[in-house]
């Protein structure tokens, strides 16, 4: 049986030294005085965390903690035991009134979807986040992760909105692997993940896979280029779950792309092109 673990094995020290070099390089050209992030109590969050106070140190890191009405409340603890294990300033935020009052603003609140009503939730967490960046002058550092990223599982303009994904380019059974190279308590490693967007939800059941499944088979399909039944079969997965994530790729694209606009602005310019050759 193909393990996830070996296929996408990385050398932990150089992942480590690439990532605290980027951090230290983007706060130095941005001019910012440090990093700010959300703290879920999850792996990546964690990692992230760690990686941003050994980058530039524990006194220019500011966690938020924002639980809701549907984040578990071991979520909470842990982020507060991951704050205090790193030593930074950290502030707990209950979201759960101004996501409930958002919520309520719009008169077709009766047909909004557990997805519609759940998204309110990491937007109000991006605005916290970057009103406290705002006025720290900080860079919001991203905890997502390039499986999510890759099938579009994060809310556009929510945990989609930061400066910046130190732990984007590795899926997360690699970002497992750094965690625990780096010294992320293993009972937050291999807790069951979860975006606590609704009571009872986790990544898995609503992905449909495993993330060692998952990874093997974003592995296969968008770094190796396989076609959908040669990777699904590798992975020991049914074809139309393979399918199902394939879609979800091409579905999200729009989430990793440049905001669409009509070619206005090249228009004009061979206009003025045409109208004065100089271009004065």
């Amino acid at each position: 049986m193909i393990r996830a673990a070996e296929v996408l094995s990385i050398d932990v020290n150089e992942t480590k030294s690439i990532i605290l070099e980027f951090l230290r390089k983007l706060l130095e050209e941005s001019g910012a005085k440090g990093y700010v992030l959300g703290l879920s109590g999850g792996v990546d969050s964690s990692v992230v965390a760690k990686l941003c106070v050994e980058a530039v140190g524990q006194e220019k890191v500011l966690g938020l903690i924002m639980p809701s009405d549907t984040t578990p409340k071991e979520d909470t603890l842990d982020a507060e035991h991951v704050a205090s294990m790193l030593g930074i300033e950290y502030e707990v935020i209950d979201i759960t009134a101004i996501s409930h009052s958002l919520a309520s603003i719009c008169k077709h609140e009766f047909q909004a979807s557990f997805l519609a009503k759940g998204n309110i939730k990491p937007r109000v967490r991006m605005i916290v986040l970057y009103y406290h960046a705002n006025i720290l002058n900080r860079l919001v550092a991203g905890t997502g992760n390039r499986s999510e990223l890759l099938i579009g599982y994060y809310t556009k303009y929510g945990d989609g909105g930061v400066d910046c994904l130190p732990i984007g380019n590795l899926y997360k059974t690699q970002v497992r692997q750094l965690a625990e190279h780096i010294g992320v308590p293993s009972s937050i490693v291999w807790k069951t993940p979860t975006a606590g967007l609704w009571k009872g939800q986790t990544d898995e059941d609503e992905i449909g896979l495993k993330y060692e499944q998952l990874d093997l088979l974003l592995y296969y399909l968008c770094d190796l280029g396989m076609d959908v039944e040669a990777a699904a079969k590798l992975v020991n997965v049914q074809t139309e779950l393979a399918k199902n994530i394939f879609m979800r790729i091409k579905r999200s694209e729009h989430k990793r792309a440049p905001i669409p606009m009509p070619p206005i602005p090249t228009i004009l310019a061979r206009k003025r092109s045409t109208q004065n050759p100089l271009g004065l």
